[in-house]
């Protein structure tokens, strides 16, 4: 550095003279060719008017590094001194200038990811214009009056060659009228009441009450709409429930309850179900207990009309019993 007036550092030891027609202010440039791991930036970026120098820096860094580089905010911040939030910063302001741009895409399966594209130069990686017109060819000049020129000689007389034999006239081909085309009949709808059976994929589908119980959940949730392969796979699953003495509005209520807003989609209907009902499949109900015995009837004594509980046809109560048998 050769400032006049400078607050940064001086160097103790100068290695250099100041050559003799250097500035008497500002900086001066020390050149050297450099053959290997070097990069090229352009000066909109380097003098740009409204970046930081955080910016600026972070532009060079990554524009520096091959693709595939980790630039994300974590990365830069193990990479440099700066903070979480100087480094965000510093990405917007690049992000702004058209030097960054943050682009979401699809992995597949519901999944997305965020992928970084830097422009060495704004705009620089934009479909290509299409060429300009071609300009309209000029008219050409006005046409000039020929000049008289003198009259050419008359040719001499042809001399007279012998008739050559004509070919035979060939009458005009008949080109006859192209075929008509035939397309195939489209099928005729089914009338009312003789609906097709379409073939199911997977295997015919699956009946009773367990399939009944899962075609209707897209009743309840248009989201919860099963293919019938789903159906067929999910159907051994409900009547594990239904075998517990699971009832159909309990099985309807467990996979219904507490779905995401209605504004959140359920990518994978049938996995979200299958973990439902094995996740939250009930213990089997105890065996029943066996009734108490019922109480003896109630019988009239054959001798004193007392009433009392016994089993006996031929009812006896203990008093006349006693004295019977005294």
């Amino acid at each position: 550095m050769a400032c006049t007036q400078s607050s940064a550092a001086a160097s103790a030891h100068p290695v250099n003279p100041l050559p003799e027609d250097a500035p008497r202010a500002g900086v001066i440039h020390r050149s050297h060719r450099h053959e290997s791991r070097f990069t090229v930036v352009g000066n909109h970026l380097a003098q740009h008017a409204e970046l930081s120098a955080a910016a600026v820096g972070l532009a060079l860094y990554i524009q520096s590094v091959p693709d595939g580089t980790d630039v994300s905010v974590k990365a830069l911040t193990r990479r440099y001194r700066e903070g979480e939030i100087a480094i965000r910063r510093a990405l917007n302001e690049l992000v702004a200038a058209g030097y960054l741009e943050r682009r979401r895409v699809s992995l597949g399966a519901g999944r997305f990811a965020t992928r970084t594209i830097y422009y060495e130069k704004p705009g620089c990686g934009d479909a290509a214009q299409p060429p300009p017109a071609a300009p309209a060819p000029a008219p050409p000049p006005p046409a000039q009056p020929p000049l008289a020129a003198p009259a050419p000689a008359p040719p001499p007389p042809a001399r007279p060659t012998p008739a050559e034999p004509q070919p035979p006239a060939v009458p005009p081909a008949v080109v006859e009228p192209p075929a008509a085309i035939e397309f195939p009949t489209p099928p005729t709808p089914a009338a009312p009441g003789h609906a097709r059976t379409p073939a199911a994929p997977g295997g015919p589908p699956a009946t009773g009450l367990a399939a009944e119980i899962l075609a209707r959940l897209r009743v309840a949730d248009p989201r919860l709409l099963l293919s019938v392969r789903d159906v067929n796979r999910l159907a051994p699953a409900v009547d594990d429930w239904l075998a517990r003495d699971a009832t159909p509005e309990q099985v309807l209520r467990t996979l219904t309850a507490n779905l995401p807003p209605a504004s959140t989609p359920i990518h994978h209907p049938p996995r979200f179900l299958e973990y439902r009902l094995t996740a939250l499949l009930p213990p089997p109900l105890p065996a029943a207990a066996p009734p108490p015995p019922r109480p003896a009837p109630l019988r009239s004594c054959e001798d004193c009309e007392k009433a009392f509980r016994t089993y006996d046809p031929e009812p006896r109560c203990a008093e006349c019993t006693a004295k019977a048998a005294a």
